[in-house]
């Protein structure tokens, strides 16, 4: 293309993916999908005149018809080949002299190719950390200690979103001190489907205490349909850094949904034994979709060690214990008075999240997760961290051959 043919970019956006092929039904159906993944891309009908027009994109979509021309264009990352057979020798073999990650036919694997372009025009990294707390019984304080998770997160530098999903429980921006911010709450979603923009999500919600916070409005319609969860929370996740959800106890179809994107589950369960039986039937609900379900014991008021120790708790609920929050005596007031929870930054609960995002640090599952949340990821829906695994019309480049280098294996 000539300079002036070239598409105009803003520069708020990343750098679309570049095409090239000669074949014009081709070309339509790549243009399409670019379209649907809100990708302005750049083509080309052989090999780009600079080495920086072949480099600098995010992706690189080659069709079968121009491959041969590109074999001397060099190697580099996030080369897809596109050709009618997938399963092609003559094919593969052009894969391989490109390095290209992945052959793909249309149609079968547009909607691989359509999350690929995506993934790779919003710079997509390591997936959230994503921690859903749960109450074990009423009033036990899980919206509290939510916002206090994100909270201390955003406050050590993490890149921070607490979403809502208990949609009876007054919303969180209330809780936050928000309700009046401007910003999209749950509503706005429910009609969302498929894949939602991760950056574009973000951008939309409100900004209360240096992190995003997806709420409820004040309307009586209080039902978010299961794909609109997903498609949210999918969103949320790729978007990187720490996600943190506020969930309901009964497991319904939504909850499920967002248990599904769920590394780790913390159960809120006061110390008393009434507190306990209850937050056994709850933790038999959540544990048929999450792996990783752990106890947080909160104590309550006026009970001066005469409560049920934590270690007892998590004993009686067969459930590993990740920490214990003393009751906060100015909690309360604070928060009448617009103080979140989690800033008074030598108080118990703050104390206790600070202690918790620091182990998951040391760990190294900060801003993504890692082997110690391994349990937590029990093969539910929406856990792939490979979304191309599987796709009909594609196939892995082989990775024999020393060749293949950077660009072999699956996304």
């Amino acid at each position: 293309m000539t300079p002036s043919e070239r598409p105009v970019h803003t520069g708020e956006e990343r750098g679309g993916p570049l095409i090239i092929t000669e074949d014009e039904r081709l070309l339509d159906d790549l243009l399409r999908l670019c379209a649907a993944a809100g990708a302005l891309p750049e083509v080309a009908h052989g090999p780009p005149a600079r080495k920086g027009d072949w480099e600098a994109p995010p992706l690189v979509i080659v069709g079968a018809d121009c491959a041969p021309r590109m074999r001397g264009a060099g190697r580099r990352a996030g080369v897809i080949l596109t050709g009618q057979d997938a399963d092609d020798p003559a094919v593969l073999r052009l894969a391989v002299a490109l390095g290209a990650e992945r052959v793909l036919a249309l149609p079968d694997g547009e909607r691989w190719l359509a999350d690929r372009i995506a993934d790779a025009v919003e710079g997509v990294g390591p997936p959230a950390l994503t921690v859903g707390v749960i109450g074990g019984c009423g009033g036990a304080g899980a919206s509290t200690l939510s916002g206090a998770l994100a909270v201390t997160a955003a406050r050590t530098g993490r890149r921070t979103l607490l979403v809502d999903g208990d949609p009876l429980g007054g919303g969180l921006d209330v809780l936050l001190g928000g309700e009046k911010e401007k910003g999209l709450r749950w509503p706005a979603f429910a009609e969302s489907r498929g894949r939602v923009a991760c950056g574009a999500l973000a951008e939309s919600l409100p900004r209360l205490h240096s992190f995003r916070v997806l709420s409820w409005d004040r309307a009586s319609d209080v039902t978010i349909p299961p794909p609109a969860m997903r498609a949210v929370m999918a969103a949320a996740r790729r978007r990187g850094g720490v996600v943190v959800v506020d969930l309901p106890r009964r497991v319904d179809a939504a909850v499920t949904e967002a248990l599904a994107q769920v590394d780790m589950g913390l159960l809120l369960v006061p110390t008393e034994l009434r507190a306990v039986a209850a937050a056994q039937r709850v933790a038999a609900g959540v544990q048929k979709v999450l792996g990783d379900l752990r106890v947080v014991a909160r104590g309550a008021p006026g009970r001066h060690g005469h409560g049920l120790p934590p270690d007892e708790i998590a004993r009686l609920m067969g459930l590993p214990l990740a920490g214990e929050v003393p009751w906060e005596a100015g909690l309360l007031a604070d928060l009448s008075r617009g103080v979140p929870p989690g800033a008074q930054v030598r108080g118990p609960l703050a104390r206790f999240c600070t202690a918790f995002w620091e182990r998951m640090t040391e760990s190294g599952a900060d801003g993504g997760p890692a082997s110690v949340l391994g349990t937590g990821r029990g093969g539910g829906p929406g856990r792939s961290t490979r979304p191309g695994a599987g796709a009909k019309g594609s196939a892995d480049v082989p990775r024999a051959s020393p060749a293949v280098g950077r660009g072999g294996g699956r996304v």
